[in-house]
């Protein structure tokens, strides 16, 4: 067992526990719970119609002059609704559940309320949605002013889906609009391990028409909570043809200093000395950064999740479901030198200590400092919920004097840190999703820097909340990743009350 784990029952407190399997699928398919009345729960989340129209037309026609359609609600002659909300749907998430799903959500609420992706853009939403309802209650819109503080958003999609949202709905911040809807999830992916994390279930329920209504008065009714969200920017040498996940995107300003890497890199030796270290800089960097809530990983987990994304793209009737989904990639991780590294690869270069160099900063203000790498490890995960992997929790519950012997705190989503573990190959990685021990604890960080080089290896593979891409690695220059928490915290609905 790597490390040890607290065996005690733990004590309750205020925060979100994740829940066991068992209880997530009992949750998901409405087998507790109060009944819900659909006519009551419609007239409470419904916007009046006069509003939904024109979120409606100013999306469509990318226009706030239709902030205008109709008769503005000065002196409030048109009450509010108790809780307002709209739905996101992701109809390409999961098992393809989404039509059936959208057709149920409008049974709900108002059709204008339920928003297709592949039709509606969340930017466009944030920006034409939420900006129509801005504009009108500049002019005096008393309902539209209380539903623009009121809203509430919930995501019908996987981990990827949700994070896609809540990346646009921080553009809020940045540009002063506030408040920031709180989001809730039904879950439509295969892992789902945000879903988990706030309670939202694992799984899209059996039961799922009785299960819809008790979700969206859960995000009616859930209080608020935070979820810390990580910045990563990543500077490659040359301009290297990749095909980068959606998650990322071409930074206009790469902020990273290759030359302070390596005297960081040799300083934390004790072989600066003061001395100037000169080393060539490519002609040409690109770079590229996106936003995380889940996690970042690097090598043999990222190859695999790479492989099967692909697989899955090419023959999209093998998706029929998250249980499939998990066959499929569970197979397909053993043809990938997972579990058995095949002898004409060169074993001695599978270890990512070949080609990868790590510095943390424990807290705000502190200084870099090299993490040494274990020989064994063959992937490395810079984990930010609880779950991971379908809910498992590979990092563990740690006994007191063992968090005081490595210098960690008990983890948390909202804490400011990372939790950064190694997975040594697939009997090993099989061993922690099974929660049999937990997985080599390496570092708890509030920030990270990653240096990757070549040499013997041409290509390295990279993954942000299930989105994987295949990294080109250049022997002469390194590729360097830095990962920082992002100032603001999302707003996420606690759906486990």
């Amino acid at each position: 067992m790597d490390s040890p784990t607290s065996g005690a029952a733990e004590t309750s407190t205020t925060r979100i526990v994740a829940r066991s399997s068992m209880m997530d699928s009992f949750w998901s398919c409405g087998l507790s719970g109060l009944r819900i009345d659909k006519e009551n729960l419609k007239r409470k989340i419904s916007m009046p119609q006069y509003l939904r129209v024109a979120i409606r037309e100013a999306i469509r026609a990318r226009d706030l002059s239709y902030a205008g359609y109709g008769d503005v609600n000065v002196g409030g002659r048109v009450e509010p609704p108790e809780a307002p909300m709209v739905v996101f749907v992701n109809s390409k998430s999961g098992g393809r559940h989404g039509p059936e799903l959208k057709h149920r959500l409008q049974q709900l609420m108002s059709e204008e309320q339920v928003l297709d992706l592949s039709s509606v853009k969340p930017h466009e939403f944030v920006e034409y949605g939420l900006g129509c309802l801005e504009k009108l209650a500049a002019l005096g819109d008393t309902c539209a002013k209380e539903m623009r503080e009121k809203l509430r958003i919930v995501v019908a999609g996987g981990d990827g889906t949700v994070g896609w949202i809540l990346g646009c709905l921080a553009e809020l911040n940045k540009q002063g609009r506030e408040p920031i809807p709180p989001t809730g999830i039904i879950p439509l992916g295969t892992g789902n391990d945000l879903s988990r994390s706030f309670g939202w279930g694992g799984s899209f329920p059996f039961a799922w028409k009785s299960a819809v209504k008790r979700s969206l008065h859960r995000a009616m009714t859930g209080p608020i909570c935070h979820l810390d969200s990580w910045h990563v920017l990543i500077s490659m040498p040359g301009e290297e043809d990749i095909e980068p996940p959606y998650s990322l995107k071409p930074a206009e300003h790469c902020a990273l200093d290759p030359v302070g890497y390596m005297k960081l890199y040799w300083s934390s030796y004790g072989l600066l000395q003061g001395l100037a270290v000169e080393e060539q800089q490519p002609e040409k960097v690109t770079c590229y950064e996106g936003v995380f809530y889940n996690y970042f990983s690097i090598g043999m987990d990222a190859q695999v999740a790479y492989g099967f994304h692909h697989l899955r793209n090419e023959k999209p009737y093998l998706a029929q479901g998250p249980i499939s989904n998990k066959l499929i990639y569970s197979g397909y991780s053993c043809t990938q030198g997972w579990f058995c590294t095949p002898c004409v690869s060169g074993p001695n270069l599978r270890g990512l200590k070949n080609i990868l160099k790590i510095y943390t900063k424990e807290s705000k203000g502190s200084d870099w400092k090299h993490i040494p790498i274990p020989s064994s490890v063959r992937a490395i995960v810079a984990l930010n919920l609880h779950n991971y992997g379908s809910g498992r929790h590979p990092w563990g519950n740690l006994r007191p004097d063992y968090l005081e012997k490595r210098g960690f705190v008990e983890a948390h989503f909202d804490d400011g840190l990372l939790e950064i573990f190694g997975l040594k190959h697939g009997w090993h990685a099989s061993f922690v999703m099974g929660e049999f021990i937990s997985a080599k604890h390496i570092a708890q960080a509030a920030a990270v820097r990653l240096e990757v080089r070549g040499g013997e290896w041409k290509k390295s593979y990279m993954q942000m909340d299930g989105e994987p891409w295949k990294q080109p690695l250049n022997k002469q220059f390194s590729t360097f990743v830095e990962i920082k928490r992002v100032p603001f915290q999302s707003m996420m609905i606690d759906g486990s009350s």
